[in-house]
């Protein structure tokens, strides 16, 4: 069905815009998933720009949701308010290189539209709304490569500053020079071009400005080529039929198999709360780590994406810098051809890999340098099975072992393998219900044995794993030792309160007793934030006076809600 054509950009129709980009993007997806050779031939800028769009839309939706709820006698939220809700939902919501980039255009156009008059702008303010666009994305990068998203995004405003009209002359005006720099990009990166195919970043961004031309003319354009060069075929995308579209997997892979790949092991993501003076001086440190830095946002909110061989590096130099949270770091694979200068195909996928939800910053190092790829579970946000999903598919592998690290995530967990199960992922769930438990499973875990043999041990060092915890009670309750009072601090063991206590020492020794009286050969130490210094030092004190034969290891977990994790193997 063809969209009611808006005639000047209000808020409704960048409420428009956004479904109809996520749209867009959702059909091609996985087309621009398989031409993905650059910075990193991972297969995961389509699955990334989707993910983006999709957390500015939440954002905008939940605009006009309360719009509606507390404003029932007026037009509707304004130009201003959408803009930003679509520009913050983006930058919170950005993964991958090119997610991080597109949510920088999307800011930039957002605080163009956010001056409109009259709660709309025009087409002039369209044009200028491109053009801040492409210019903050290429200042937000570290070092800006032609032939890749930001060129695509330049040519798009270009072309916009020479066309008159309306807003729909402007945008297709703007879709049409982006579509022409994309079927250049293989003649400006070579890797693009040895590959035989189009920037992958270039070609969402391509889609997501189709469905600009969509919202303001009511007619979607033409389709879009995305491989090109001697011997390979161009295939239109944006029109995908229902039996496909994209180019076949095998054969992208041939394509692009002589592409010469080399660079850090991990991606490292994070949104940061840090002043402006802070962030200039983390670009420099970051820079120094890796490449592939982009730093976007503004106003003490950033997100920060940048690829290192040091990930524990990368988030203590966030640390330094101000709060970072929502951590993320993949693991692109001992295997993968990140990291054996091109040696395999991009397409191919290691054999087997490990995803784990973690409960701090520091934990999320810690597996990560293990070789799992990771997703930060924050006190009172667990993730969706969405993201568990996208994680699965990040690791980008046939065989992948599951660690939820917490009781309450079973279900979701669950929901996420089966579905990446139906893609074709051999899924093994764990059922960890801690993160102590996970680093148990994590050490024994040996990826040149049977995937079966594999995940019975895993599963076994888990369930041999006792787990507590130190954390302070935020209101009363009932508990299995009693009733509790806010500011109490609860000792727990195996997830039910053991221990309620005024002293988080004297807690955590009665915890670590009690978890001793039944034997143990090692006791593991998570330290939150919020632990004194001198608490770590003090059970390592106890367990070595009190219990011969046992070792301790200690480890910095960062803002991981407990104060500390306890286990006990």
């Amino acid at each position: 069905m063809a969209q009611v054509p808006q005639t000047f950009f209000d808020g409704l129709a960048v409420r428009t815009w956004c479904g109809l980009a996520l749209e867009a993007l959702g059909r091609a997806r996985e087309e621009i998933d398989a031409i993905n050779v650059y910075p990193v031939a991972d297969g995961d800028t389509g699955t990334n720009l989707y993910l983006t769009v999709e957390s500015a839309v939440a954002a905008v939706e939940a605009v006009f949701a309360g719009h509606e709820i507390g404003s029932r006698e007026t037009d509707g939220p304004s130009l201003a308010e959408v803009s930003r809700a679509m520009a913050h939902g983006a930058l919170i919501g950005a993964r991958g290189n090119s997610g991080t980039i597109l949510a920088q255009l999307l800011r930039g156009m957002a605080q163009v539209l956010a001056d409109g008059e009259d709660g709309h702008t025009d087409a002039r303010g369209l044009r200028l709304a491109l053009r801040r666009a492409a210019d903050s994305a290429r200042q937000a990068v570290a070092h800006p490569v032609e032939g890749t998203v930001l060129t695509v995004a330049s040519a798009a405003a270009e072309a916009a500053d020479g066309a008159e009209g309306d807003c729909g002359t402007v945008a297709r005006a703007a879709y049409e020079g982006a579509r022409a720099a994309l079927a250049a990009t293989p003649g400006q990166l070579a890797v693009l071009e040895r590959a035989g195919v189009v920037d992958a970043g270039g070609r969402g961004l391509v889609a997501v400005l189709a469905a600009l031309v969509e919202t303001f003319t009511g007619e979607a354009p033409g389709a879009v080529a995305v491989s090109a060069g001697p011997g390979h075929t161009r295939v239109p995308s944006d029109a995908a039929p229902a039996t496909g579209g994209a180019p076949d997997a095998d054969e992208t892979a041939e394509c692009a198999e002589s592409v010469p790949q080399g660079g850090p092991a991990y991606e490292v993501i994070y949104l940061l709360e840090a002043d402006d003076a802070a962030v200039a001086r983390l670009r420099l440190r970051l820079d120094s780590l890796g490449d592939s830095l982009v730093v976007v946002g503004g106003d003490g909110l950033w997100n920060v994406h940048v690829h290192v061989d040091d990930a524990g590096a990368a988030v203590e130099a966030g640390v330094e810098a101000g709060r970072p949270h929502r951590i993320r770091i993949t693991h692109f694979g001992a295997d993968d051809v990140h990291t054996t200068g091109g040696q395999r195909t991009p397409r191919e996928r290691v054999q087997r890999a490990v995803v784990a939800v973690v409960p701090g910053e520091g934990l999320a190092g810690l597996y990560a340098e293990a070789g799992a790829t990771t997703v930060l579970a924050r006190p009172g946000e667990p993730p969706a099975s969405g993201e568990l999903v996208e994680a699965l598919r990040r690791a980008h592998a046939r065989e992948v072992v599951l660690l939820p690290n917490d009781a309450d995530l079973r279900h979701t967990a669950a929901a996420a393998a089966e579905q990446a199960r139906a893609e074709g992922i051999r899924v093994a769930l764990i059922p960890t219900r801690s993160a102590v438990q996970g680093i148990a499973a994590l050490a024994v875990h040996e990826p040149e044995r049977r995937f079966d043999e594999d995940v019975v041990s895993m599963t076994s060092a888990a369930g041999a794993t006792r787990y507590g915890e130190v954390a302070v009670a935020e209101c009363q309750s009932w508990t299995m030792a009693g009733i509790c009072q806010a500011g109490d601090v609860l000792g727990l063991i195996d997830g039910d309160v053991a221990v309620i206590g005024a002293d988080v020492l004297a807690t955590a020794e009665s915890v670590l007793d009690r978890m001793l009286s039944a034997g143990g050969e090692l006791v593991t130490i998570v330290l939150g934030d919020e632990a004194p210094d001198s608490v770590a030092e003090r059970l390592e004190v106890r367990v070595r006076e009190a219990y011969l034969a046992v070792d301790t290891v200690v480890y910095r977990g960062g803002r991981q809600g407990a104060v500390l994790l306890i286990g006990v193997e």
